[in-house]
Parts: structure tokens; C-alpha cells; sequence
């Protein structure tokens, strides 16, 4: 089972090698401790529970997507466990907090923003006419009680 979480020497020296602009693939790999690193049994069972825990909470965070609850957060949250441990869940991690940051700085551009706030104000405005026209029609009855 390769879980990427073993560098090599090379890889190491080729990193710190690289400078303070790839200082953040230094982070990849295992961040188990040194002593159940040193065994090879204890480390893969570090890692198997690593898994399970990380799957539990994204199972969570799916649970709580129709449900009421944090459900992305929580599903995050379980990428961020795997992330601890396996290199493919630090990786997905680290595009998804550049999708993130490009869609902040998209949404604080001032085209988008003015775009933004018309289409807001006209969907308040379409509700604020059907609610007018109900009051209107209606009074202030709830839709269940209605007589006509």
C-alpha cells in the first residue's frame, strides 16, 4: 500500500533545495510522530486509523448535506485528517484552498460585486411584489388557513 507518505533523500535535499518558494511541498508526507514512523507496523496502523477517522467525518459531512448541519465544513474537516497522513488528501486540500481563494478575489471584484448586488435587489424586489400581491389578495392569513 503506497500512501506517498515516504520520501526519499533525494526528495528531501531537492525540496530544501529548492528554496522559500516550495517550502510548502516540504509539508507533504506523514505527520506521524518519530517513534511510530521508526516502526513500520505501528506506522501503518497509524495510518489505517488515521483513515477510518477521516472517513468517519466525511461520512458525516455527507450525512449532514440534506440534514441540518455543517455539512462542507465537516466534510473538510475529514479532508483535513486525511490530510495529516496521506498525500493525496494534502494535495486535493491544497487545490481546494486555491479554488477558494481565486472565488474570494473573483467575488471582491467590483464588476462582480456590482452584478452582485443588481441581481440581490432584484430578487428582493420579485419577492417583495408576490408578497404585496398575497397581502393584497389575501390579507394577513396563513396559507393554510385560507378560505375561498
Amino acid at each position: 500500500m503506497n500512501t506517498g507518505s515516504d520520501e526519499s533523500a533525494e526528495s528531501e535535499s531537492a525540496v530544501a533545495a529548492a528554496g522559500d518558494g516550495d517550502r510548502a511541498e516540504s509539508g507533504l508526507g506523514s505527520r506521524a510522530p518519530g517513534f511510530i514512523k521508526a516502526s513500520r507496523t505501528l506506522h501503518l496502523s497509524w495510518q489505517v486509523g488515521v483513515f477510518v477517522v477521516g472517513l468517519a467525518v466525511v461520512v458525516a459531512g455527507v450525512i449532514m448535506l440534506p440534514l441540518p448541519g455543517p455539512g462542507w465544513l465537516v466534510i473538510f474537516g475529514g479532508m483535513a485528517i486525511w490530510a495529516t497522513e496521506f498525500v493525496w488528501a494534502q494535495l486535493v486540500l491544497r487545490w481546494t484552498k486555491r479554488k477558494v481563494t481565486e472565488a474570494a478575489q473573483r467575488a471582491l471584484d467590483p464588476a462582480v460585486r456590482r452584478r452582485n448586488i443588481i441581481l440581490t435587489t432584484v430578487g428582493l424586489v420579485i419577492i417583495a411584489v408576490l408578497l404585496a400581491i398575497y397581502v393584497w389578495k389575501f390579507g394577513f392569513e396563513m396559507p393554510w388557513r385560507i378560505k375561498e
